[in-house]
């Protein structure tokens, strides 16, 4: 019979020890694949949220001063109040006072976390709501030309109504029924233009809910800072925390946050101002520099705000070193960090800094609804 025989156990175990060489190696080049998707997943995810979040950041800047009243007819209002889960004086950037016009942008030099800036914007159409981005022409006798901003106004919507003036001196006056300057869409009645030359512009500020049946401020608010809440998602880099946008409520002066980015180390805001008024800008300045500006100031001097917000891409990877342990934000010539902060990662607590990929938003914006009659 003819001889038959197996493998030896020589060939048997080199075969082995070829299987689990290459099985090793396949499992390395699988556990690089994994982690590398898994990390530009996480950069995609940040590269949403910044598009997102800061779409509408970029939007409200823009849109600050919208249907703003210049002229406030003598009244007084209430508006933020010192908010417990911040740790700044919320109240500090109001504008409240008799007669006193609100200002477009105030904003608070180093006030937020590490030293962050912290961005208040005022318009009409800064608040989430549907009420908040309507407005409408009423012309004598009560004759309202609608639909103007798209979906037209309901019933109850909280409105403000503004005469658009013809000199600097009336522009953007604040209407009033007896005492009262604020009402529903309802009663549009109340302020009826003196003839038929005469146009008012009505404004929705906020819909009737069953907290806000009345409106304490006569525009919106939003607020935009980073800060710490209790938790922050584990991807992100130890110390760093969340930019958020706070509006505040018109029932009790209090804020409602949204939170737009996160991992954020911190956040600067540069003005570029018209100091001469002459329409030409002709210097930068922080955050501190408009704390003491009117409102016909800020409209007058302030024509771009420049934002910069420093916050890792993805999650961490330890095949990755960033290479400095300071950023200057902003950076020169854009335009120097003397009118920010050079930002330091271990200073600031931040100690695991170097196995994350981060990067500086920057956004150079211009207001458009400051200046207009």
């Amino acid at each position: 019979m003819r001889r038959q025989c197996g493998f030896s156990l020589v060939e048997i175990m080199s075969t082995m020890v070829v299987f689990v060489f290459a099985i090793a190696a396949a499992s390395q080049m699988l556990t690089g694949l994994l982690t590398h998707a898994k990390q530009q997943s996480k950069i995609t995810e940040t590269n949403i949220e910044g598009v997102i979040g800061l779409d509408m950041m970029r939007s409200d800047i823009e849109h600050a001063g919208y249907g703003l009243p210049w002229n406030m007819n003598s009244i007084d209002y209430d508006e933020a109040d010192n908010d417990s889960d911040t740790d700044w004086d919320d109240s500090a950037f109001n504008d409240s006072a008799t007669d006193v016009a609100p200002g477009a942008i105030r904003a608070g030099d180093g006030a937020a976390l590490y030293s962050s800036d912290v961005l208040v914007i005022k318009a009409v159409n800064a608040a989430r709501n549907d009420a908040s981005q309507k407005w409408t022409h009423l012309q004598k006798d009560n004759v309202k030309i609608d639909d103007l901003s798209g979906d037209g106004f309901e019933t109850d919507d909280l409105i403000i109504v503004l005469d658009p003036g013809t000199t600097d001196e009336n522009a953007h006056t604040l209407q009033l029924n007896g005492a009262n300057w604020t009402d529903t869409y309802n009663n549009t009645a109340n302020y009826d233009p003196e003839n038929d030359k005469k146009v008012f512009v009505v404004y929705g500020v906020s819909p009737t809910t069953n907290t806000v049946t009345n409106l304490s401020f006569p525009f919106n608010r939003a607020d935009y800072y980073v800060r710490t809440p209790g938790t922050v998602p584990s991807r992100c880099a130890t110390g760093t925390g969340i930019l958020y946008k706070g509006t505040v409520n018109q029932s009790d002066g209090e804020i409602t946050e949204l939170p737009l980015l996160d991992c954020v180390a911190n956040m600067q805001v540069v003005f570029n101002l018209d100091t001469d008024i002459n329409g030409t800008p002709d210097k930068y300045d922080n955050a501190a520099s408009i704390s003491a500006f009117t409102a016909e100031d800020i409209r007058e001097q302030v024509k771009e705000v420049r934002v910069y917000i420093l916050a890792h891409e993805g999650q961490k990877d330890l095949s990755f070193t960033y290479p400095n342990a300071t950023v200057d934000i902003p950076a020169a010539p854009d335009p120097g960090s003397a009118y920010g902060i050079n930002f330091d990662f271990n200073a600031n607590g931040i100690t695991d800094w170097q196995n994350y990929r981060w990067k500086l938003y920057t956004m150079v914006l211009k207001p458009s609804n400051l200046g207009a009659k």
